[in-house]
């Protein structure tokens, strides 16, 4: 045989690699093991969402994490790189709900049963696609460990955080303003909420005075949010609106009565110094009617239409309203003016609605006691930041930390362990010491009837115990003694806050110790538009064709 014949002009890798891959994964390269004479290196990959294939932003992130691995490897110390891959909540469930619609089908005529069916199919089938492209890749992950956030032991430490931090008093369930997504049908934390500058319009309505005549113009961005006014507010030292204070006006169309009010929080210099105040949509206008005692009227449906509380506009859709209620304030003699205006409106990062401020029952953890511990890990050098800039930016944001809105209307991930007794109403969480057992009554009446609350969590709650929760905890397991804490966290810096600076916080709190020694943040892969490559976007490369 002649050497032309026996050797290839071309390299084809898809008759090399995958041999020599399945060689390695034989002989069990991969597989690091325990070995108490020697310090281990360890990665846990940020797992991948199940919401399609990985692009070319996951294959910047294993290459980089595959180089650090085999370096190790190659050093003789006993390396771990464990792979797995994220439920991703709303991201997942949206891609599933869009596939029902082709089919004229809800997950409400399915039921959350079947619904959740569907879930697991689509997840089975993405799952094996995404360990397929990574070992196509060439990525050396010990596939023995492989881990899913919605697996038996994740899962286990999900349900040990909830009920150790709700008994700790820093998990409560509370009304809030909370951002909306009427698309999504679902609440969202601050860091799922895109701020974009939009050129609207600024309306002048006149609130005419209960009993004599006169009026007092507002300015808002929001005109349909007028329907759940329950107050004009003017800034204590405003001379103009002194003597209107403790007076009322006659809401527009609805014609209820609403009081004048007085909070230094108003800024004189917006539009004409006096502001509508609706508690239920503006989280300015919450915390104003919190001080007053305003009642808080929700004019919403999850949907964005609006309800019984709008009056004339019940069913009617929000922007729909918005036209024809400024068509109406008109004819009324009650619209002064519009003005351009350039505001920033928030956005869901999923599905790019713009979503709504929302006076709404929701669980919350209370955050301020756990950046303290995180904030000083950073600080005196325990994790260290790479690039150094972005620990200014870490400790900026845990500085200003508010409290994280963790329930979401979904069916879809980890639902929340709470029942409530459908006698006395009682909230029932299982006891501290028993954290996977469901309670089979009330506590305070003895009733067994008991119903669990229909929400799940947000899925970078379990995301955020990943370090751990992968490796055995709360199970004192022989994986999580010797590679716990892990070396480094490998990611892109685009998810600091939403991933990282959580891992932090959750681990100092069910540990008291830190879950990395390093952060090393990439950049981000973008497309031609400078948009990042995002599988909610569909506008990924995928690697293994490239």
């Amino acid at each position: 045989m002649s050497i032309d014949s026996a050797i290839p002009k071309a390299y084809d890798p898809k008759s090399v690699e995958a041999k020599w891959y399945d060689f390695w994964l034989q002989k069990g390269y991969f597989k690091p093991a325990i070995d108490k004479n020697k310090e281990p290196f360890t990665i846990i990959m940020p797992p991948p969402n199940v919401t399609g294939e990985l692009h070319l932003g996951h294959a910047l992130t294993s290459t980089l994490e595959d180089i650090m691995i085999r370096w190790h490897r190659m050093r003789g110390e006993p390396t771990l790189w464990l792979p797995g891959r994220d439920h991703a909540g709303i991201a997942a469930q949206v891609v599933v709900e869009r596939q029902l619609a082709g089919k004229n089908q809800t997950r409400h005529q399915l039921g959350r049963e079947k619904f959740l069916e569907k879930m697991w199919e689509w997840m089975n089938e993405y799952g094996r696609r995404i360990s397929d492209q990574h070992k196509r890749l060439g990525a050396s992950c010990d596939w023995s460990r492989e881990r899913f956030t919605l697996d038996e032991g994740p899962s286990k430490a999900v349900r040990t955080t909830f009920v150790r931090l709700y008994y700790k008093g820093l998990i409560y369930r509370g009304e809030r303003i909370i951002n909306w997504c009427p698309r999504c049908v679902t609440a969202l934390s601050d860091l799922e909420v895109d701020h974009k500058d939009v050129k609207g319009h600024l309306w002048y309505v006149r609130y005419p005075l209960a009993g004599e005549d006169g009026y007092i113009t507002v300015a808002t961005t929001r005109p349909e949010t007028i329907l759940g006014d329950t107050a004009v507010a003017v800034n204590p030292q405003d001379e103009r609106y002194k003597e209107l204070v403790g007076k009322k006006t006659i809401l527009p169309v609805i014609g209820r009565q609403i009081p004048v009010i007085a909070d230094e929080v108003v800024d004189r210099t917006f539009g004409t110094g006096a502001v509508k105040v609706t508690p239920a949509h503006d989280p300015v206008d919450f915390d104003i009617g919190q001080r007053h005692n305003l009642p808080t009227i929700n004019i919403l449906n999850p949907d964005g239409t609006l309800n019984e509380n709008a009056g004339p506009y019940k069913g009617v859709d929000r922007f729909a309203c918005r036209k024809a209620l400024v068509s109406q304030l008109e004819k009324d003699g009650l619209l002064v003016k519009i003005e351009p205006h350039s505001h920033a409106v928030g956005h869901c990062q999923r599905c790019g609605t713009v979503v709504e401020p929302w006076a709404s029952k929701q669980w919350f953890v209370k955050i301020a006691p756990l950046a303290t511990p995180a904030i000083k890990a950073v600080v005196d050098g325990s994790i260290k930041i790479i690039p150094e800039r972005f620990s200014k930016v870490y400790l900026n944001w845990m500085e200003n930390i508010r409290d994280w809105c963790i329930s979401r209307q979904l069916w879809w991930g980890h639902r929340i362990p709470v029942w409530y007794c459908e006698y006395c109403h009682a909230q029932v969480v299982p006891e501290r010491e028993t954290p996977l057992a469901d309670p089979t009554k009330c506590p305070k009446c003895g009733n067994v009837d008991l119903a669990q609350d229909p929400d799940v969590l947000d899925t970078w709650f379990s995301s955020a115990l990943w370090p751990h929760s992968t490796l055995g905890w709360p199970e004192k397991t022989g994986d999580f003694k010797y590679f716990y804490p892990t070396s480094v966290m490998e990611t892109g810096y685009d998810i600091l806050f939403f991933w990282v600076a959580r891992m932090i916080l959750m681990t100092q709190f069910a540990l008291g110790d830190i879950p990395f020694k390093t952060i090393y943040l990439h950049g981000i892969v973008r497309d031609a538009k400078g948009q990042k490559f995002s599988k909610s976007l569909g506008n990924g490369i995928e690697p293994v064709e490239v």
